[in-house]
């Protein structure tokens, strides 16, 4: 039954010209019918320079509006209708205003994981694998850092000449594994090497052997002599590796590691936004304009 519908997917789509992405996040079923599959920035970056027209977000709502941003001459779909991410919508325009009142002589960052109506109030983007550099060039030493107080804290302990302001908010998922969660795996697992996403809580990443993005942490796994691997971030991660290197132990960190948003996102879902279904995303054009402003100026940083 899911070879059949993975099959029709992949018939519909290269007689359309359709392009599919799928979060890193994503089930292993879709993953397979993806054309490109990783974390949410570098998708966007993919289907900027892919020659198809229409493009199939399988992943949250701020990552096709992303894509949107930099391919605004094609049609995003969003394949499943709700999927939201909380740390991106936990905070509205209004609010940033009232933070930038408070701290007028911050430069404003956000993590790319916000709404496209935030980025229009910031200044720069950065994602979890160039929060460090970006942060690093800019020229302000002050910084006010939206919205996850956790990549925050990780980019303030690596750039300590920096004052950064952050504001409590964050992954509700990665944030709430504990210490203690990390210490009982390690000591499950005493041969492993424990790789963990800066979205993790200063306490969990603390005990890392690795800390880096999505992608980092794969990379990293891949190509590590290492033979066992707690991973620190979504679960299905960790299933992913072991598909990919089967040769291989991939232990995830916490069982309560699972993002619902993401889980929502089905084959048929993906097949129905083939035929018409899903969410086109559309935004004004001073929103796109406003939004694209902080996104620019992380590549020229980046």
């Amino acid at each position: 039954m899911i070879k059949d519908i993975q099959q029709e997917i992949l018939r519909i789509k290269k007689e359309n010209g359709i392009t599919i992405l799928a979060h890193s996040y994503q089930a292993e079923e879709i993953q397979e019918i993806a054309d490109y599959t990783g974390d949410s920035f570098r998708l966007s970056e993919l289907a900027k320079t892919d020659k198809n027209d229409t493009v199939i977000m399988c992943g949250v709502h701020f990552m096709a509006e992303t894509c949107k941003l930099l391919s605004p001459e094609k049609k995003v779909i969003l394949a499943k209708e709700g999927c939201g991410c909380p740390m991106a919508e936990q905070f509205d325009v209004e609010e940033l205003r009232e933070l930038k009142k408070q701290y007028p002589d911050y430069t404003v960052v956000a993590y790319i994981n916000t709404t496209a109506a935030l980025k229009t109030e910031c200044d720069v983007c950065v994602t979890s694998s160039s929060a460090v550099e970006i942060c690093r060039k800019i020229e302000n030493d002050k910084i006010l850092f939206i919205p996850d107080c956790n990549l925050g804290s990780f980019v303030a302990e690596q750039l300590p000449e920096k004052q950064v302001k952050l504001i409590k908010g964050g992954c509700p998922v990665h944030a709430a594994v504990t210490e203690e969660e990390a210490l009982a795996a390690k000591k499950q697992y005493p041969d492993a090497l424990f790789l963990v996403h800066p979205e993790c809580v200063p306490a969990v990443t603390k005990h890392a052997e690795y800390i880096g993005s999505t992608s980092g942490i794969v990379n990293f796994a891949k190509h590590s002599n290492a033979k066992e691997f707690i991973i620190g971030t979504e679960i299905s991660i960790a299933e992913h590796l072991q598909f990919e290197c089967p040769e291989k132990e991939f232990y995830p960190l916490s069982k309560r590691l699972i993002c619902p948003d993401m889980k929502r996102t089905t084959l048929m879902d993906v097949l129905k936004a083939l035929n018409g279904g899903g969410l086109e995303i559309e935004m004004s054009a001073e929103v796109m304009e406003k939004a694209s402003v902080c996104i620019d100026r992380m590549l020229e940083l980046g």
